[in-house]
């Protein structure tokens, strides 16, 4: 839910009609205050998983935003964190918040495109929380390519996926809706603002993950519960740099 020290109705509407990138850069200082910011319990939750894939010397936090994967990666590498975004903004914000986090690793701070990475075979852990949605489903297979080239040979990037919704449910209809409202903003408005919740479907993502190199495991979380089916309400995508 938004806070009352949230974003208000007009400065959404105003950051729904800018670029992507200057939308972030000014949400940033209120982002942490609405529903947006991955939820604690899930952050912790994949603290929990990842840890016994150890041990981790260097993370990178893909589309760090205010660094809430930075936080997780500060719990799992012992040696440098790297949080890299688009956002000046953003990055603004999560250098403050890392500030207040006292110990752990070293922390640095990059604003680039997660499309066009500035490193390689730097890290043995990547990240990344939310942000698969500002990606069009054709820029996916470089995005993975830039991670892969990233990590060292037997690194991995973890993320979670939620189950899909059930067709038909509140949610289901609130997601469509929502890619509906932003695909037509983009046909009439310029610049336009990348942000669809349906596109990013496992099967598909996996098939990339795959041709850009990675072996792919998925673990349920299994603190996280299971769906009336059976299903797990999330997994955890590994894709492992051969």
């Amino acid at each position: 839910m938004f806070t009352p020290s949230g974003p208000t109705f007009r400065e959404l509407a105003v950051q729904a009609l800018s670029s992507t990138e200057h939308g972030y850069d000014l949400l940033a200082p209120k982002f942490d205050e609405t529903p947006f910011r991955t939820s604690e319990r899930l952050l912790d939750e994949v603290v929990h998983a990842v840890r016994p894939l150890g041990p981790f010397s260097s993370g990178l936090d893909v589309c760090c935003g205010t660094g809430a994967g930075v936080g997780v990666l500060s719990k799992l590498c012992e040696d440098q964190v790297t949080g890299v975004d688009f956002s000046a903004g953003m990055l603004a914000e999560a250098r403050r918040s890392a500030e207040t986090r006292p110990g752990g690793p070293a922390v640095n701070w990059v604003r680039a495109d997660a499309r066009a990475l500035p490193f390689e075979r730097a890290f043995d852990l990547a990240v990344s929380f939310g942000a698969f949605g500002h990606f069009l489903p054709r820029e996916r297979p470089l995005l993975f390519a830039e991670v892969h080239k990233a990590l060292r040979p037997g690194g991995r990037f973890v993320f979670p996926v939620p189950a899909p919704p059930r067709i038909g449910s509140r949610l289901y209809w609130t997601l469509w809706g929502f890619d509906v409202a932003m695909r037509v903003r983009n046909l009439l408005w310029r610049p336009s603002f990348v942000m669809y919740y349906r596109t990013f479907r496992l099967p598909d993502v996996l098939a990339d993950l795959r041709r850009a190199g990675f072996s792919v495991e998925l673990l349920p979380m299994q603190d996280l519960g299971r769906l009336p089916d059976g299903r797990p309400r999330c997994r955890l995508v590994v894709a492992r740099r051969a």
